[in-house]
């Protein structure tokens, strides 16, 4: 091949590289390619997230075991179950304990009885010896016979108060008797669901040793009232109060924000991690039963600081650091540098207070090759 052949078809390959380079980073003829969204106006809301995810957990949550050791008599309820304050959730057995509440009861009826009669008595000699001071007063008793009477009278009263305490302590001893039967049993102590039962009918339970963590027996919550925990940060902090609006996002329902307030700020610092130093909230979540939330979901929590309504706004994507935004010219087909000013935010609109106008296109696609000030450009196809 002759060398001025081989170097013209060098020359078209280079030519050829050279076309393609412009192609593909200008987007072709018109310009390079990008994605652009209008600047609207429309509700913006400054907003602070947590810094770690936190968990859903039920306000109300009782993890029981019973009081008294013993072998699982009855198990009226299963996981899952809705339970009302007081039902009875498990009985270990205990006939021996109500047949001492039976006794007791018996020998209560039976003190009664004998402060009754007792007290008669005492009304009786009471009233003698009325009857004989009105006689002694016309010299009709001797004083000795008197005085027999009114010490017999005494006498009297004091058996009957006796008698009366006696039956007292014969009450208090049926309800020491209930109190140790209520030992044996478990009762829900609000409205709620079980969660968990650890134990089977027949099986026997004893309670946690002192100090040592024990898988609880029954395990029940409150779904009515769910809350999260989660860190936000010491920066962050001074902007959250108790009683703001806040958005809760489960990561089970990712399309779906579910209404909360904050109803508690931690006050002090955590420092657990280097360089870290969070604030813990807790934001408790609008109704959950209308949604069918459970505890232990994961969650996080977007607190609402502030809104500004009719702002003129665009998605946070398309702010450059230090406050600029790059826009698309349509008469000039050219993007253009702007310094804007910038209001509320979050993570997904920015508020522009100046520099920027209703309608005018915001370039999304700032990390790709050519989108420069200056540069052509055209909206991408959507």
């Amino acid at each position: 091949m002759r060398p001025a052949v081989k170097y013209s078809i060098w020359i078209a390959i280079a030519v050829v590289v050279i076309v393609g380079a412009f192609s593909l980073f200008s987007g072709g003829e018109d310009g390079v390619e990008v994605r652009v969204a209008e600047v609207t106006t429309g509700e913006i809301r400054k907003t602070v997230l947590n810094t770690r995810a936190g968990t859903v957990d039920a306000c109300r949550r009782a993890q029981m075991s019973p009081a008294s050791a013993g072998q699982i008599a009855s198990l009226p309820v299963a996981e899952g179950d809705a339970v009302t304050e007081g039902q009875v959730l498990l009985e270990i057995w205990n006939e021996d304990l109500r047949s001492e509440i039976e006794l007791s009861q018996r020998n209560l009826v039976a003190e009664r009885s004998r402060a009754g009669e007792s007290c008669t008595r005492a009304d009786l000699a009471a009233r003698e010896a009325v009857r004989l001071a009105k006689l002694n007063d016309d010299n009709l008793v001797s004083e000795e016979e008197l005085e027999r009477a009114q010490a017999e009278a005494e006498a009297r009263a004091a058996s009957c108060k006796a008698a009366n305490d006696s039956a007292s302590a014969a009450e208090a001893r049926v309800e020491v008797n209930r109190a140790r039967l209520e030992r044996t049993i478990l009762r829900s102590p609000f409205d709620g669901v079980i969660a968990e039962i650890n134990g089977e009918l027949g099986e026997f339970v004893t309670p946690s040793p002192m100090g040592v963590a024990t898988l609880p027996t029954v395990d029940v919550i409150d779904n009515n009232c769910l809350y999260i925990t989660a860190p936000i940060d010491e920066v962050d902090a001074p902007l959250v109060q108790a009683g703001q609006e806040a958005r809760i996002l489960l990561d089970a329902f990712p399309d779906q924000f579910f209404p909360g307030f904050v109803r508690r700020v931690a006050p002090y610092v955590l420092d657990l991690e280097k360089q870290a130093r969070t604030v813990e909230i807790e934001a408790e979540i609008n109704n959950p039963q209308r949604y069918g939330l459970m505890p232990g979901y994961s969650a996080d929590v977007e607190v609402i600081v502030d809104v500004r309504d009719e702002a003129l706004r665009v998605p946070t994507e398309a702010v450059i650091e230090d406050e600029r935004i790059m826009v698309l010219n349509t008469e000039t087909g050219l993007l253009e540098e702007r310094m804007v000013e910038i209001g509320l935010g979050n993570w997904e609109f920015t508020e522009i207070t100046e520099g920027a106008r209703n309608g005018e296109l915001v370039v999304l696609s700032l990390d790709r090759a050519g989108v420069e000030p200056g540069a052509p450009a055209v909206r991408a196809a959507e």
